[in-house]
């Protein structure tokens, strides 16, 4: 009983945990686009030679140490949020995430193979990877069930939502 009161809570947990997930594997190629623009390639390359000379403990500092500064700007953004600057506060708080999975995904492929040597890092990196693996696969049923309702035939649509959907697609195929 207690668990399918739960159901609905671990689902929307997985799907902001697959949420960070998407954005770290696709905010990481950019950071690299971003690196290949501006001379961040000879910062990784430096960072990654000074990487090297660190222990694993000094290592773990240095991939937490870049994510800090960005908490104010998290701050800033909930300030506009309380004072009503709606849009301000939006766009300040979603370029603060971007910004900071950007970075970190920057600074944690530069300190990867250091961190995993700390055996409790290596245990938490895996059950993190196992995480994801299980928040995908509770949240699959539900994706593909939208993916059918989506491309279904309309069963159970009102007609109402099906001719929103039908103007969808026609103004997106007028657009092209």
């Amino acid at each position: 009983m207690m668990r399918r009161l739960l159901q609905p809570l671990w689902v929307l947990l997985a799907i902001i945990f697959l949420i960070e997930a998407w954005l770290w594997d696709h905010l990481e190629p950019i950071v690299a686009w971003f690196v290949a623009l501006i001379p961040l390639h000879a910062f990784k390359q430096w960072l990654a030679e000074r990487v090297d000379s660190l222990s694993p403990a000094m290592t773990l500092i240095v991939f937490i140490v870049p994510v800090i500064p960005l908490f104010p700007l998290k701050l800033v953004g909930f300030w506009l949020l309380a004072h009503e600057y709606w849009i301000s506060a939006v766009l300040t708080i979603i370029f603060a995430k971007f910004l900071g999975v950007g970075v970190a995904a920057f600074i944690f492929d530069v300190t990867r193979p250091k961190l995993l040597e700390m055996a409790w890092f290596e245990k938490l990196y895996q059950f993190v990877l196992a995480l994801r693996a299980k928040a995908k696969a509770l949240v699959e049923p539900i994706r593909v069930r939208i993916l059918d309702l989506l491309r279904g035939d309309g069963e159970g649509w009102s007609s109402r939502t099906l001719r929103l959907i039908q103007r969808f697609r026609k103004s997106v195929r007028e657009a092209r």
